[in-house]
C-alpha cells in the first residue's frame, strides 16, 4: 500500500511540472519596469497643483506621491497624478504622450506624506 502511494505521488508530481511551467510562461521577469498603473494615472491639466517646465537640459524631476503635476514642453503640456506607493523612480517618458519629451527624463517620486507609518493622514 505504501509503495502504491509513493508511485501515485510521483505520478502527480511528474504531471504537475509541465502544468506549472505552462502557467509561468506568461509571467514577466523580475526586475523589469513596473506596470503603468503603479506609476499613477493621467490627470486633467486643470487639476494640477504644480507646474514643471521641461527644457532640453532637464534630466530629472522631483515629485511627491499624491501630487498632480503639469509638465510643460514648449507649447504642449500633460498632467500626471503620481501615486508614490513603492515606486521611487521611473522614466517619465513612459507616461508622457508619445514623442513629447525631447530626451529621457527620470521622475523621482517621494512618498505621499498622507501615508506615514501605514496610516492615512488628512491634511
Amino acid at each position: 500500500m505504501e509503495t502504491k502511494r509513493k508511485c501515485l505521488r510521483h505520478f502527480f508530481l511528474v504531471l504537475s511540472f509541465p502544468l506549472l511551467l505552462a502557467a509561468c510562461q506568461d509571467m514577466k521577469p523580475l526586475g523589469g519596469p513596473p506596470p503603468l498603473d503603479l506609476l499613477g494615472a493621467p490627470a486633467p491639466v486643470t487639476a494640477a497643483v504644480r507646474t514643471i517646465v521641461i527644457t532640453p537640459q532637464t534630466k530629472w524631476v522631483n515629485v511627491e506621491g499624491g501630487e498632480i503635476v503639469r509638465f510643460v514642453v514648449g507649447n504642449q503640456s500633460f498632467a500626471w497624478n503620481f501615486i508614490g506607493w513603492g515606486i521611487d523612480s521611473f522614466e517619465l517618458n513612459r507616461v508622457a504622450p508619445p514623442g513629447l519629451l525631447p530626451q529621457k527624463i527620470t521622475a523621482y517620486v517621494s512618498p505621499d506624506p498622507r501615508y506615514q507609518n501605514g496610516l492615512f493622514r488628512l491634511m
